[in-house]
């Protein structure tokens, strides 16, 4: 091989280089600097060159050199040696002569060295290194006729500088580089630095706040490797599954994980990252409450993080199967006499400073154990060892450290005390409510709170004060309506500010992970936090908190109207009635069996549902129904008869009874009904001021076979109407026609999604129009309409935070929202549609309407009126 001509030993380094490159992909470090070593082997085989190659010569070790020293201190973990490496480097290229090439050259070395500083958590340091290599590639382009060939290494530079912004917190910097980099790739037709820059931009947005973004970018991501025929990156998969279980998508992030750790198990070159799959998805077991399996999961992330000697991770996946092991005893009241033994264990080997919380979370867990076995000395000995709150602790651990002294507090007798605890641990709970950046965020915190809030109830019920539980019921219960929609966006300014303390909160968490200083961060984020506070930061796109509605402005708001608060503590099932300015309390028997009917009941109406379903077995459903509504009744309505008389109710149901469909249980068949997630929410619905919009909007999605004749029955009831039917019916025109309008009617199919029902979706001409898009509506219309879609609120979220299309309406300012819980057949919908509009002209109540229209065919028209009737 020495005996070559110069030239072609120099294109054989090349092609060691470039197998250098391949084999760096996919993990095969050794190798590639294997080939790299072979490279510099045969160049200094031929040195000296003639000096007609001494310019390739020189380019050629050049660029193998800064190659090695990056996949050198990759293999060896030895970044030092690496920036030394570039440093020698850096000393070849000041002998180039032409300054062309001399910017290309070092635009690439700073390029190296800046990723070598970002491994290492240097990212301010980094920072100047990707600056430098940015100004030697603007030159670089400003010389060539056509850039065309040097835009993928400017543009792969432009959004790595994005990510160190987007890892500092530095927000508006991350944005400018990030766009600019997706609109250069565009221009330049480089799809697959498009899709690297919409991941980046993806998590940049979920940073922020704004999940829904965060999914629709990494969508789009995924979209186009795939197209390109590639396999999307692990990273991405895995930011893919961390949004989803921000949005509180459980089911949907472990389906994801299953396939990206089936596809990690199968390719050894991305299994680096298998250990954190494995965590992420031994969180998402343990949120759907599949403890073995979480258990098991959690325990193989343990050993292959130990592997890789990520501390953090290993303490993560250590204090994950102690849930899981905590939950399950909790739960079955068996507990393990090892078990607060092995937590106080595990607490006591992490002592790094960066493992402070993990630790305190394992002594906590033990708490809790010893409470239960009343090994009460123990757990008031640990208690003193976990550290108060700081101001980034996340909300999980303020709540768990709440719940423990509330529990201590009620072992020892002592139920006011436990009170205030419960007390201090919700208003610390609405303090980060009232900084959420969307309602997807604002609904996902109450799952934190619901230990706490279930024991209050249980401490309030065994004294039967009807006035204190209805009180702690509204503390505790739909928070997402405690907000009043802005009429207005929210000041720019503000915006960035808010934007920039969520991003650097993020940044420090990743820079305490990583066990990389975070003073600096810190310091910035304090700053920020001051100047939006100066700006009137109260919250995010929602509005200003409103207070928890009082039992007195309630009743007064009531009139001749009753209330019916429900509640279930345990299997005990209680309401609280308001009516005729008083407040009872009620006991209902099993909450359990309520749930059972309310369950059943659901089924047999969606077996309903269909157009033309056999006579012989509509009997038998129709029996069954008729069956599950007396139970209901018998249990929920039948005991109240006395205190509710014949007034128009309205109904705040708790879990499972969200499915109900009031209207046809027989003791409530033509009583006008509305259904609300909480006194506050009602009573915020009531006071919603209504505009003088005259605008109405009907609108039919694809699929429908009956939905012509609906729609075209209702222009004789509104002949002015904007009918959007078709390929008019888009998400972006149905979204702009809503915008201020009296009322919207939809004819179309829905999907509802139970984990996070923000996320559920109509059907339309282009596609899904999403839950949580209607929440960007500047005015939204004063009642909305779901004829053919169950996007009401059948299954809820903890802390009975109701969501879907109806309930994000109410939360964004609408008043009324009529909707079904159940399957709807086509003809059923229109027929109760025509009956329903005719109705409310002469009526002007849409709860008085829906009553009259329901009562024609009940068990066919499952409809709700929701919010204020």
């Amino acid at each position: 091989m020495t005996n070559l001509d110069p030239p072609e030993v120099i294109e054989s380094v090349r092609a060691l280089q470039q197998a250098a490159a391949d084999a760096s992909c996919l993990g095969r470090f050794h190798q590639g600097v294997k080939h790299l070593r072979r490279g510099m082997s045969l160049l200094d085989s031929i040195h000296p060159v003639a000096d007609e190659h001494r310019t390739d010569w020189l380019v050629t070790r050049i660029k193998v050199a800064s190659t090695l020293a990056g996949m050198s201190s990759e293999l060896t973990g030895d970044v030092a040696a690496g920036l030394a490496g570039l440093d020698d480097v850096r000393l070849l290229i000041n002998a180039v002569a032409d300054p062309v090439l001399r910017a290309d050259l070092n635009g690439t070395l700073d390029h190296n060295y800046a990723m070598r500083l970002m491994t290492v958590g240097r990212n301010e340091e980094s920072l100047a290194s990707f600056d430098a290599s940015l100004e030697h590639k603007e030159f670089l382009l400003t010389q060539l006729g056509d850039p065309t060939p040097q835009m993928r290494g400017f543009v792969v530079t432009l959004y790595s500088r994005g990510w160190v912004h987007t890892k500092l917190g530095n927000v508006s910097q991350a944005r400018a580089d990030l766009n600019r980099a997706l609109e250069l790739s565009e221009k330049y037709e480089l799809r697959g630095q498009a899709a690297d820059v919409r991941r980046i931009l993806g998590t940049l947005s979920l940073r922020t706040g704004d999940v829904p973004e965060a999914l629709r970018l990494y969508q789009e991501s995924e979209r186009v490797y795939r197209a390109l025929d590639l396999e999307a990156p692990a990273l991405l998969s895995m930011e893919q599954a961390q949004a989803l279980l921000t949005a509180g998508l459980a089911d949907e992030a472990g389906s994801h994980l299953d396939d990206l750790i089936a596809r990690m198990t199968a390719e050894p070159s991305i299994a680096s990252h298998l250990g954190a799959a494995e965590l992420l998805r031994a969180s998402a077991a343990l949120l759907n409450d599949e403890i073995e399996f979480a258990r098991q999961t959690a325990a193989s992330a343990r050993r292959l993080l130990l592997r890789v000697g990520c501390q953090t991770c290993v303490a993560n996946a250590a204090v994950l199967g102690l849930q899981a092991d905590v939950r399950e005893a909790v739960a079955s009241g068996t507990l393990p006499p090892g078990l607060p033994v092995r937590a106080l264990r595990t607490a006591d080997k992490m002592q790094l400073p960066r493992l402070a919380e993990q630790a305190a979370t394992a002594r906590m867990l033990a708490v809790r154990l010893d409470i239960r076995r009343g090994n009460l000395k123990r757990a008031v000995e640990t208690l003193q060892k976990v550290p108060r709150p700081g101001q980034l602790t996340p909300i999980d651990y303020r709540m768990l450290r709440r719940l423990c002294r509330a529990e201590l507090a009620v072992a020892q007798g002592d139920r006011a005390k436990a009170l205030t605890e419960i007390r201090s641990g919700l208003t610390e709970l609405d303090a980060v409510r009232d900084r959420m950046g969307g309602l997807d965020l604002v609904s996902g915190t109450a799952l934190h709170g619901q230990e706490l809030a279930d024991l209050a109830v249980k401490l309030v019920l065994e004294r039967h004060d009807a006035r204190r539980l209805f009180v702690w019921l509204e503390r505790t219960r739909a928070q997402t309506y405690r907000y009043e929609p802005l009429s207005a966006g929210t000041d720019p300014e503000l915006a960035a500010r808010v934007a920039e303390v969520r991003g650097l909160g993020q940044a420090i968490q990743e820079a305490q992970h990583d066990g990389h200083p975070v003073a600096g961060l810190r310091a910035k984020y304090n700053e920020r936090l001051r100047e939006a506070q100066r700006l009137g930061w109260h919250t995010g796109r929602w509005g200003r908190p409103r207070p928890v509605a009082g039992l007195a402005e309630v009743i007064a708001r009531l009139g001749e109207r009753a209330l019916i608060s429900f509640a279930a503590s345990g299997d005990d099932l209680v309401a609280v009635v308001l009516a005729g300015g008083e407040c009872r309390l009620v006991r209902l028997g099993s909450a359990g069996s309520a749930a059972e009917s309310a369950r059943v009941l659901n089924v047999d109406l969606d077996a309903l549902a269909p157009d033309n379903l056999p006579e012989r077995l509509a009997e038998v459903v129709m029996a069954s129904a008729h069956k599950q509504a007396d139970k209901l009744d018998t249990q929920l309505i039948q005991p109240l008869a006395g205190l509710i008389g014949e007034r128009e109710l309205v109904i705040v149901p708790t879990g499972p009874l969200y499915a109900v469909p009031w209207g046809v249980l027989p003791g409530l068949l033509g009583r006008p009904t509305v259904v609300a997630p909480s006194a506050t929410a009602w009573l915020a619905a009531e006071l919603t001021k209504s505009s003088r919009a005259r605008k109405i909007v009907l609108v039919r999605g694809p699929g429908l076979a009956g939905a012509r004749g609906e729609l075209e029955k209702l222009t004789t009831h509104y002949r002015t109407a904007t009918t959007m039917t078709g390929a008019q019916a888009t998400v972006k025109s149905v979204l702009r026609a809503m915008d201020g309008a009296k009322l919207a009617h939809f004819a179309a199919h829905g999907a509802h999604e139970p984990e996070n029902a923000l996320f559920s979706r109509l059907e339309l001409a282009d596609g899904a129009l999403f839950g949580h898009e209607m929440a960007g509506l500047r005015q939204p219309p004063r009642q909305v309409v779901f004829a053919a879609c169950e996007l009401a609120m059948n299954r809820i979220r903890p802390g009975d935070e109701a969501l879907g299309f109806a309930s994000a309406l109410l939360a964004s300012g609408s008043r009324t929202v009529i909707a079904p819980l159940s399957r709807v057949g086509d003809l059923a919908s229109a027929a109760a549609m025509d009956d329903y509009y005719r109705a409310l002209a002469v009526r002007e109540s849409p709860a008085l309407a829906l009553a009259d229209a329901i009562a024609v065919d009940p068990f066919r028209r499952p409809f709700v009126c929701l919010g204020a009737g």
